[in-house]
């Protein structure tokens, strides 16, 4: 029997947090919730917060340092994201979007340009959409095929 599966949660703005712990249980996966302050999360042997320093890119690098085959990384930060593709990990965006190393580059270039863009406005501009039930749901099912998979070991 191969090792369970982690789900590492870039969890200072993760709206998903309470639908990982009930896919984490469905499948018996482990799962870290990786903050700079605490957060309450469930009473389980397999669910354990990891408060880092409020270190620039203290979350991030733990997840990165941590990120591996068997982990899937639920994030919306585009830089992490990759990170954890290189080191072999399946990364979710919050709304479900999975993160490819076919995508992945181009994704990094839109950030940096939208960065730019950003920048020269002075502020204004907005940010994603809104979280909604579709996004939720979206999530749950990515969530899901990926947790099956895994458990196939693909």
């Amino acid at each position: 029997m191969s090792d369970p599966v982690t789900i590492l949660v870039d969890a200072d703005a993760c709206p998903v947090k309470e639908e990982i712990y009930r896919v984490a249980q469905r499948y018996k996966a482990h799962v870290r919730v990786v903050s700079n302050s605490p957060f309450r999360v469930p009473v389980s042997e397999r669910v354990k917060r990891v408060v880092v320093s409020d270190g620039f890119d203290a979350a991030d690098d733990w997840i990165a340092d941590n990120a591996g085959p068997r982990s899937v990384v639920v994030t919306a930060d585009i830089l992490l994201a990759e990170r954890c593709l290189k080191a072999g990990a399946t990364v979710l965006a919050h709304n479900g979007k999975p993160f490819d190393l076919a995508s992945i580059g181009s994704a990094v270039a839109t950030r940096a340009i939208m960065e730019d863009l950003r920048a020269g406005m002075d502020g204004v501009g907005g940010g994603p959409p809104p979280f909604g039930k579709a996004d939720r749901s979206r999530f749950l099912q990515a969530l899901d095929r990926i947790m099956v998979g895994l458990g196939r070991g693909s």
